[in-house]
Formats: structure tokens, C-alpha cells, sequence
């Protein structure tokens, strides 16, 4: 398999993607999103990519959260997608910053009810005395929004502006197909390289 690169990685990106949607069973969006402590110490876990264009990568998460505290502190992420039955992965680094508020209202105003009574209802991250005790707070905010759910304000997105992307595509033999964009002054660099 070969990548036929081109000069735009946000159009590469969005044809792999379209091709993910096409044959992936689940979660085609998934990300493992890595950001690390002021120490230094790195953290993954696995987010859903909601939006993107050129101007960046969005997820939207509780901004209380140890990844948001990590995000925050530091303003560096990086995440990888890998698409297991295509053989492909992309992978990404940049600077994140909080997204808009509008861009928080839009998504959050898209999910369904009870997403959004969890995100009040859960303090991610922090420590949780039972189940019975999680669904307690998901029913006092059941009750709480009758009609519509306002976001909480420690909900909302991030932006991920790349200054790196990379494009994995499986060889045999293990020669894989690897491209790297970064970002320069005038566009992007692109580099191949080996396997």
C-alpha cells in the first residue's frame, strides 16, 4: 500500500477518513489522545475527534478532568488514529488551547440527553463512592433540566492545531509507507520516511 501524499494533509486526512467511516464497525473518530503532566509524566487515553478543518482537531471532554488539568498546564498534545482493518495511522502534534464557546454550545447542543446530564452529573476523574451513587446525581439533573440541558460551564473542547502530521500506511515485509507534514512558514514540509 502506498500513500499518494499530495501537498494538503488535511485533505489526505479527510480521505482516510471517509474510508474509515465506509469499513470501520465502531468508532471510526476514536483517538489515543497523550498529554502529559508539568513533571513530564505522559497520560493516553482514548477520546472521540468530533470536528476538524484546517484551523485544528477538536474533542470535547470536562474540563475539570485530569486530561484537561494536563492540557491546560502544559498547552501540548498529541494523538494517534489507527484503522486496524485498513492498515493506516495517523498521527498528530501540536499545540491545544480551549475551544470557543461556541464551538462548545454547538456540540454539546448536538449530543443526545443523556450525555449531556452526564457531563453535570460526573466529575470526571476524581474518585466515585459507588455506581448507585453516579446515578443518583444522573437523576437529580434529570430532574434539575426538565427541557433543555444548558452546557456546564466545566464542559467544552479543545483545539488541537497540528505542527505535526504523520501518514502510516502498512507494507509487507514491514516496509511500511510513511509521510511527515510539518507545518512551515509558507505551508507544509513533507518528508518521507523510512519504514
Amino acid at each position: 500500500m502506498e500513500i499518494v501524499a499530495g501537498t494538503n494533509p488535511f485533505t489526505l486526512f479527510q480521505n482516510w477518513f471517509d474510508e474509515a467511516v465506509a469499513s470501520e464497525i465502531n468508532d471510526p473518530d476514536a483517538i489515543a489522545l497523550a498529554s502529559a503532566n508539568e513533571a513530564g509524566m505522559p497520560s493516553v487515553r482514548m477520546v472521540l475527534l468530533r470536528q476538524w478543518s484546517e484551523d485544528g482537531f477538536l474533542f470535547f471532554t470536562n474540563y475539570e478532568s485530569r486530561k484537561s488539568g494536563e492540557l491546560l498546564a502544559t498547552g501540548k498534545a498529541a494523538f494517534c488514529m489507527h484503522w486496524k482493518s485498513l492498515r493506516k495511522q495517523i498521527r498528530v502534534t501540536g499545540q491545544v488551547s480551549k475551544a470557543t464557546d461556541a464551538q462548545s454550545d454547538a456540540y454539546f447542543n448536538s449530543r443526545g440527553r443523556g450525555s449531556q446530564v452526564g457531563a453535570w452529573a460526573s466529575d470526571q476523574s476524581r474518585p466515585l463512592a459507588s455506581r448507585d451513587a453516579l446515578m443518583a446525581r444522573v437523576d437529580e439533573f434529570d430532574q434539575k433540566f426538565p427541557g433543555a440541558v444548558q452546557r456546564p460551564p466545566h464542559w467544552g473542547g479543545f483545539c488541537l492545531v497540528p505542527e505535526e502530521i504523520e501518514f502510516w500506511a502498512d507494507g509487507d515485509h514491514r516496509l511500511h509507507d510513511r509521510f511527515r507534514f510539518t507545518r512551515g512558514t509558507d505551508g507544509w514540509d513533507i518528508v518521507r520516511l523510512n519504514p
